[in-house]
C-alpha cells in the first residue's frame, strides 16, 4: 500500500514463499558466490535474503581447462565446468561456516544421470541448516547421448519427479533459457513437483580473439551472463509467471536495484544476483540499500505490493 514518502522510513522488504522466510528478496546466483565464505570479508551475509551455494555434484569436479572466463560487451562468457568440492566436503567443511548466519541456505546441485541427481538430493535434504535445494537441470544426460536434461520437457518431468520423491525440503528447479519455449519446460517442472522455479541460467554463447583467431575460452562455447541478457530474462520470467502457479525467482543481469525491480514487477517473488558480484563483491548490499530508498521515495510500505504489479 502506498504511503506519503515523508511518513515511511522502514519499508517491509521481507518476502515469503514455499515455506521460506526471507528478510528481503535478494540472494546470490549459484556459481557466482562460492560457498559464501569467499564473500564474507566484503559484505554481511546476514543481510542477504538467502545464501545460494555453488552447484554441488556427488563427487568433486575439477572443472574445465583455462581460460574459463572472458568479458564481452555488456556481459561475461564463462565455462567453469561446474568445478566444486563435492557433497561430502560441502557437508563437513563448508556447511559449518554457513550455519553461523541466520539467512536461509539454499544449496544448488546437479548430476549427469537421474540416479546422481537423486542421490545428491537425498544426501543434502537431511543436512541441518539447509533450507532448500536448487536443482540445476542444465546438465547433459550421459545415459542419453549428452542431451541436456533441461531442454527436453519429458526429461525435465522425469528427473524432477524422481528427485521430488527423494527429498522433503522445498525444491527449486533452475531452468535453462536455451529452449524454444521456456513455458513448456516450466510447466513440466511444476507438474513434476517443483515448489519454486528459478530462471534464467546462462545463454549459450561464443567469443573469438580476432588476432589469435582462437576462441576466448578454452571450452570454445560457454554461458553468457550479465546486463546484456536481462531483457531476455525479464521476458522469460514474465512468461513463466503467467504459466505456472508456483513462485518464481528471477535471474539475469541484475546490476542495480532498478534491474531487480523489473523482475519483481513482472511477478518474481525474489531475485538472484550473479555477474554483478564479479564486478563489485559488495553489489548486493548496494542493491538492497537502493531497493529500500526506492520504496521510501515511491511511498511503498511493503515490497510485496510491487510483486506482480506490472501494468499492461
Amino acid at each position: 500500500m502506498s504511503q506519503p514518502a515523508a511518513t515511511l522510513s522502514k519499508p517491509n522488504l521481507a518476502v515469503e514463499f514455499a515455506g521460506l522466510k526471507l528478510k528481503n528478496p535478494l540472494m546470490p546466483a549459484s556459481g557466482t558466490f562460492g560457498y559464501g565464505q569467499e564473500f564474507a570479508p566484503y559484505l554481511d551475509l546476514n543481510r542477504l535474503g538467502a545464501i545460494v551455494t555453488k552447484g554441488l555434484s556427488l563427487k568433486p569436479k575439477a572443472g574445465n581447462p583455462t581460460p574459463r572466463i572472458a568479458e564481452t560487451v555488456s556481459g561475461m562468457l564463462n565455462a567453469i565446468g561446474l568445478q566444486n568440492v563435492g557433497v561430502d566436503a560441502f557437508i563437513y567443511e563448508k556447511m559449518p561456516f554457513l550455519a553461523q548466519f541466520d539467512s536461509p541456505v539454499i544449496v544448488n546441485f546437479f548430476g549427469n544421470t537421474q540416479d546422481e541427481y537423486c542421490e545428491v538430493a537425498a544426501r543434502l535434504d537431511v543436512v541441518p541448516g539447509v533450507a532448500a535445494l536448487e536443482m540445476n537441470i542444465s546438465c547433459p544426460n550421459v545415459k542419453q547421448g549428452g542431451i541436456v536434461f533441461g531442454t527436453d520437457p519429458k526429461a525435465v518431468f522425469e528427473v524432477v519427479s524422481a528427485v521430488r520423491k527423494r527429498m522433503k525440503k522445498p525444491l527449486i528447479v533452475k531452468l535453462t533459457p536455451n529452449v524454444t519455449d521456456i513455458r513448456i519446460t516450466a510447466q513440466a517442472a511444476e507438474d513434476a513437483g517443483a515448489d519454486v522455479i528459478s530462471l534464467i541460467n546462462t545463454i549459450t554463447g561464443m567469443s573469438v580473439d580476432v588476432r589469435s583467431r582462437k576462441p576466448r575460452i578454452a571450452n570454445v562455447i560457454g554461458g553468457l551472463s550479465g546486463p546484456g541478457i536481462r531483457p531476455i530474462a525479464v521476458r522469460m520470467t514474465h512468461q513463466v509467471v503467467q504459466t505456472v502457479k508456483i513462485p518464481v525467482i528471477g535471474i539475469g543481469g541484475i546490476m542495480r536495484a532498478e534491474d531487480a525491480l523489473e523482475f519483481l514487477i513482472v511477478g518474481a517473488r525474489a531475485v538472484q544476483v550473479g555477474t554483478a558480484n564479479f564486478v563489485d563483491p559488495n553489489a548486493m548490499q548496494t542493491i538492497l540499500d537502493d531497493l529500500r530508498v526506492f520504496c521510501i521515495e515511491q511511498g511503498v510500505s511493503d515490497i510485496n505490493d510491487l510483486i506482480g504489479s506490472l501494468q499492461l
